[in-house]
C-alpha cells in the first residue's frame, strides 16, 4: 500500500521587501493627493486671506495711539493679538500663493480656464489684494523705506496688468460685453485699484494714488449702473455665491478709505462714501432671504461675508476719529464688534467643515460665459425636441 504524498509549501515574507513597498505606495500617494488638492483650489480661497490681511489692518488702526477705540487700554493684549494675527494672515497668504503657483506650473489649462471665467476672473486681483492689505498693516515695515515701496511695486502691478485686459475687452472685444459679463464678483477689481490708492497715498504717492482712485471709481461706477440695471449677466450668478452680494458695500467703504488716506482727513467726499456702503449695508441686511438658499452647506463663499464687514468697520474707526461724538463712536463699536465675531464665527465653520473645504467648484467648472452657457441650453433644447 502506497502512502500519499503531500506537498507542504513554506512561503516567508521579507519584511525588507514589504517595507519597500510600503514607503513607494506613500510616495506614489503623496503626488495623488497635492495633484487632488490643486485641482480643488482656486482664486476664490483667497477670500481667506483677504480677511485675514483686512482684519489685521482693522486692528493695527485700532490700537494705534490715536484711536478712540483701544488707546485707553494699558494692556498688551490687543498688540500681541495684532501681532498673531499679521503672521497668520503672513502664513496663510504665503500657503495659498505657493498652492497656487504649483497649480499654475502643473495644471496651468485650469488656470486658464479660469482666467476666461466671467465670475473667476475676477478674483484673480485677490492675491495682489491680499498682499497690500498685508503691507499697509505690517508692524515692522515703514510706508517711507526702500522696501515697502519696492514691495508694493510688486503687488501693485499685477493689478494695473488685470485692469488693461480686463477693462479693455469691456469696450473693444465684441464678444465679452460687459452687459453679458457683469456680476457682482466684478466689483473685487474696483477694490483691488482703490486698495492700491490708499498704499500709494500712505507712501506720499499722492499723483499715483488719485490715478488709481479714479480708475476704480470710474469702473465702480459702470459696474454698479450696469447691476443696478438688472442686465442678462447678472441672472447667470448662481445661488451658492451671493454671499459676495456684500461686495456692493465693500467697494464704497474702500473708496472712502482710500480718499480719507490722499487727503489727510475724512471729508466730505469720504463721508459721503461711507454713509452710501452703510446705507447698501442696511439694504441687503433687511433681504435675509436673499442669502438662505446660499446657506444651507459650507461653501469657501462665505469668506465674503468677512472682509467686507472689515472694510465697513475700517470706515467707522475713522469716522469715529474725525466727528468725535456718541453716534460716531457708537458705530465704531457696533461694526468692529460685528467684524470681529463673524470673522471668528468663519474661522471656527471652517475649521469644523475642513472636509468640505477643497472640494471642486463645479461652478468654475461650467461655461465660461453666460453666452457659452445660453448657447449650451439651447442646443439641449434642439437635442431634446
Amino acid at each position: 500500500m502506497e502512502i500519499p504524498r503531500q506537498e507542504i509549501h513554506i512561503k516567508i515574507d521579507n519584511p525588507i521587501s514589504s517595507s519597500k513597498e510600503l514607503k513607494t505606495d506613500l510616495a506614489d500617494a503623496k503626488p495623488v493627493v497635492l495633484m487632488s488638492v490643486l485641482r480643488s483650489l482656486h482664486a476664490g480661497y483667497f477670500r481667506i486671506s483677504l480677511s485675514l490681511c483686512s482684519q489685521a489692518l482693522l486692528w493695527k488702526i485700532m490700537i494705534a495711539p490715536d484711536s478712540p477705540s483701544m488707546s485707553h487700554l494699558h494692556s498688551k493684549l490687543p498688540s500681541m493679538a495684532f501681532h498673531l494675527l499679521w503672521y497668520l494672515a503672513l502664513v496663510t497668504q504665503v500657503s495659498l500663493c505657493f498652492l497656487y503657483a504649483l497649480k499654475c506650473i502643473f495644471l496651468f489649462d485650469m488656470v486658464k480656464e479660469e482666467f476666461l471665467h466671467y465670475i473667476g476672473v475676477n478674483y484673480l486681483y485677490a492675491p495682489s489684494i491680499s498682499w497690500l492689505l498685508l503691507l499697509q498693516s505690517a508692524p515692522m515695515m515703514e510706508p517711507n523705506s526702500v522696501l515697502y515701496q519696492t514691495l508694493f511695486w510688486i503687488f501693485a502691478v499685477p493689478v494695473l496688468t488685470l485692469d488693461t485686459k480686463l477693462y479693455g475687452q469691456w469696450f473693444t472685444t465684441e464678444k465679452r460685453f460687459l452687459s453679458m459679463l457683469a456680476n457682482p464678483a466684478s466689483q473685487v477689481s474696483v477694490i483691488a485699484n482703490l486698495v492700491a490708492a490708499r498704499g500709494a497715498a500712505e507712501m506720499g504717492w499722492n499723483e499715483c494714488a488719485l490715478c488709481m482712485f479714479s480708475l476704480g471709481m470710474v469702473h465702480y461706477l459702470v459696474i454698479f449702473v450696469t447691476l443696478y440695471q438688472r442686465l442678462p449677466g447678472g441672472n447667470n450668478f448662481p445661488t451658492k455665491l451671493r454671499p459676495i452680494f456684500f461686495l456692493f458695500f465693500a467697494a464704497p467703504a474702500m473708496a472712502s478709505l482710500a480718499w480719507n488716506s490722499i487727503c489727510g482727513t475724512f471729508d466730505a467726499v469720504a463721508k459721503m462714501l461711507f454713509f452710501l456702503s452703510l446705507f447698501i449695508f442696511m439694504s441687503l441686511v433687511c433681504r435675509p432671504n436673499l442669502f438662505k438658499k446660499s446657506m444651507k452647506r459650507f461653501n469657501v463663499a462665505w469668506w465674503a461675508y468677512s472682509f467686507p464687514l472689515t472694510f465697513l468697520a475700517l470706515d467707522s474707526v475713522q469716522y469715529a476719529q474725525e466727528v468725535k461724538d456718541p453716534v460716531g463712536s457708537g458705530l465704531m463699536l457696533i461694526f468692529s464688534s460685528v467684524s470681529v465675531l463673524i470673522f471668528l464665527g468663519m474661522m471656527l465653520l471652517t475649521a469644523a467643515n475642513s472636509n468640505r473645504l477643497l472640494r471642486r467648484d463645479h461652478v468654475l467648472g461650467s461655461a465660461t460665459d453666460p453666452k457659452h452657457k445660453q448657447k449650451t441650453l439651447s442646443l439641449n433644447a434642439t437635442n431634446q425636441s
